[in-house]
């Protein structure tokens, strides 16, 4: 038979006859084997063009590469021309997440965004959330450790270490695995520098990128060790903060906080330290000496003020025995020195005071040395608005033998520049106009803007005026003749006498009522404090180059304020030295070189040996000048 005759011979060439069966598989399984080969073939030719397509994806290579990457920040790795393999150079791009995606977009050959899967970890910097939804990333845990470790010394509290930032700018191997350091310092946002630095590393062979993990460990854990124990020192042994700080050039302050004992019989303040929370060294015994006023280095005025003691020490019994324990803190201030003078009551006590307790709204114990009846009457709506305490004599406790304890309290008072509060140098960032809100509000006083010529929308309303009027020095003789001028621009003028024995609260309400004050530079200016925001201050400041001192005094203050501020300066013709001294003498020729003479010159001979009587037609003029700021 045919088939018979095929089969024999198929079978005599197989050295033996097969089943028929058996003869199909066996062909059928050579048809498979070719196909399965052709695609294998074809697959890893491929591959080996493409290294870096995904073979069974859907997206296109750059799209799947910019979904592997959408973390902080991307380390890749790039071959340079003259590399054909692993062996070659690396050259390294950390890229921002804000231009990452941009930049893979951008890139015209596939070849040079390469992600070399045996060789390097790219590392991630993920948030929280994002963390604990990702999948658990397999590393190594030499290797885990070692990124731990640079994570927690590129913090911003704590600058990379030296060994690290070193391997970064010696090979490009940085990135690679086993040098998450590098990788973690250029994920940090804030640390542009660094980026800068381990972009331009050079690169090296395959061996240099192994030899670097090792490395890397060994600088990281010999720079981080003693980092390590001096931070586990200091966390275990704070050094307590110096009592009093006497770097200000205005006053000495002493700040403290704990067991406080107020000593008022010896006047002094005891501040008990535990020897366990402080360490128990010597050091924590600690005494100083302060007046508590605001004129450091004036010997005539800080003679004056009861001198304070300050101690600290770990022997608590020893300390005396408290007669009344406080909730609120202390701040304690003397109403000694310059006050009775209406400047220095504000530029001494009541500006700083509201600079140092308004942080504790009310709630605070104020404490006064060399206290005076007759000012804590004056000021006593200012001084109930600043505490709901009564205020605490220090001298008649002593004389009661009391000892008031606190937790915290303030000695000296927190000052400035005269009448002024610096925003950038309060610890509550207050600053001058929130103080003159606060006396508008403690006083009850109305207005907090001026006059507007024509405001009424009926036609022209005159603003008011207030010429300040000195009875005993400085005074200005032609005063009728200055009212009249004033009238006669347009003004409704006033005039007032300003007397230390007048009450605050009358005071300042006609001071209010009116939108712009005039007079010859001395403490009635500080009557400019209850103007509404937005009037007029004009100093008259007599000769002899006293220019500097009333700019300081009232100028700056005046401006600080929100007022508008004009300097009228007189001539000699305007003073009355003109009658004391002969025309060519230095008082005129020049007065500032008379100023090395000391302040007690300058206010004898100068401030208080001089009248002023103003010229007239000048003085119009700055009346006008007033009169159209106000228009404005």
């Amino acid at each position: 038979m045919k088939g018979g005759g095929a089969g024999d011979k198929a079978g005599r060439g197989g050295g033996g006859r097969l089943p028929q069966p058996l003869r199909l598989e066996s062909q059928r399984f050579r048809l498979l084997s070719i196909v399965v080969g052709c695609f294998v073939i074809c697959l890893v030719f491929l591959l080996s063009s493409r290294p870096d397509a995904t073979a069974f994806g859907t997206m296109s290579p750059k799209a799947s590469l910019v979904a592997a990457r959408r973390t902080v920040a991307v380390k890749t790795l790039r071959t340079s021309s003259s590399s054909a393999g692993l062996g070659g150079d690396f050259h390294v791009d950390i890229l921002p997440q804000s231009h990452q995606e941009q930049s893979l977009q951008q890139t015209g050959d596939d070849k040079t965004v390469t992600e070399w899967v045996r060789d390097t970890v790219i590392v991630e910097e993920r948030s929280n959330d994002e963390t604990s939804e990702a999948e658990p990333e397999e590393t190594e845990p030499d290797r885990d450790a070692t990124a731990t470790a640079a994570a927690s010394s590129n913090s911003d509290d704590h600058p990379a270490a030296p060994g690290a930032e070193k391997a970064v700018q010696d090979s490009a191997g940085a990135v690679v695995t086993g040098q998450p350091a590098a990788e973690t310092t250029s994920a940090a946002p804030d640390r542009p520098e660094e980026k800068t630095r381990a972009a331009a590393g050079g690169g090296g062979g395959q061996s240099k990128l192994q030899e670097q993990p090792a490395r890397q460990r060994q600088e990281e854990e010999r720079h981080d060790e003693p980092e390590r124990q001096s931070g586990g020192d200091h966390h275990q042994q704070q050094p307590r903060p110096p009592l009093c700080d006497f770097s200000d050039f205005r006053s000495d302050i002493c700040d403290f906080a704990g067991d406080v004992r107020m000593d008022a019989n010896v006047s002094a303040f005891v501040v008990i330290v535990d020897p366990a929370a402080s360490g128990g060294g010597q050091e924590q015994e600690e005494e100083h000496k302060v007046r508590p006023y605001p004129r450091k280095g004036d010997e005539t005025c800080m003679g004056r003020i009861t001198e304070l003691t300050v101690r600290a020490t770990r022997d608590a019994a020893g300390a005396t025995r408290c007669t009344r324990t406080h909730t609120a803190p202390a701040v304690v201030f003397s109403i000694g020195g310059y006050t009775g003078n209406i400047f220095h009551d504000f530029s001494d006590v009541l500006v700083p005071l509201y600079n140092t307790v308004q942080r504790y709204r009310g709630d605070v114990q104020l404490v006064l040395a060399n206290a005076a009846s007759w000012w804590l009457v004056k000021y006593d709506r200012l001084l109930r608005e600043l505490s709901r305490h009564a205020p605490l004599d220090l001298a008649r406790a002593g004389a009661a033998r009391e000892v008031h304890c606190f937790r915290h309290a303030v000695v000296s008072l927190r000052a400035h520049k005269e009448l002024i509060i610096e925003r950038e140098r309060s610890l509550d960032g207050l600053a001058t106009p929130d103080f003159t809100r606060f006396l508008r509000r403690a006083l009850g006083l109305p207005r907090d803007a001026p006059t507007r010529l024509g405001g009424d929308g009926t036609g022209r309303k005159k603003p008011r005026l207030l010429i300040i009027s000195r009875h005993r020095t400085r005074l200005l003789l032609n005063l009728d003749a200055v009212v009249r001028a004033a009238e006669e621009v347009g003004f409704e003028a006033v005039v007032n006498e300003s007397d230390v024995a007048n009450d605050i609260a009358q005071v300042g309400g006609l001071v209010n009522s009116c939108d712009a004050l005039v007079g010859v530079h001395g403490a009635g200016l500080t009557n400019m404090m209850f103007l509404p925001p937005g009037a007029a201050l004009v100093q008259i400041v007599p000769w002899g180059g006293l220019q500097w001192m009333a700019r300081a005094d009232y100028g700056d203050p005046a401006e600080a304020m929100g007022l508008k501020y004009i300097q009228y300066e007189i001539g000699v013709a305007e003073s009355t030295l003109k009658d004391k001294f002969p025309s060519g003498h230095k008082i005129f020729t020049n007065p500032t070189a008379l100023h090395k003479k000391g302040f007690m010159f300058i206010r004898q001979t100068l401030m208080d040996g001089q009248d002023i009587t103003v010229d007239v037609a000048r003085f119009r003029e700055v009346l006008l000048q007033v009169l159209n700021n106000l228009a404005q």
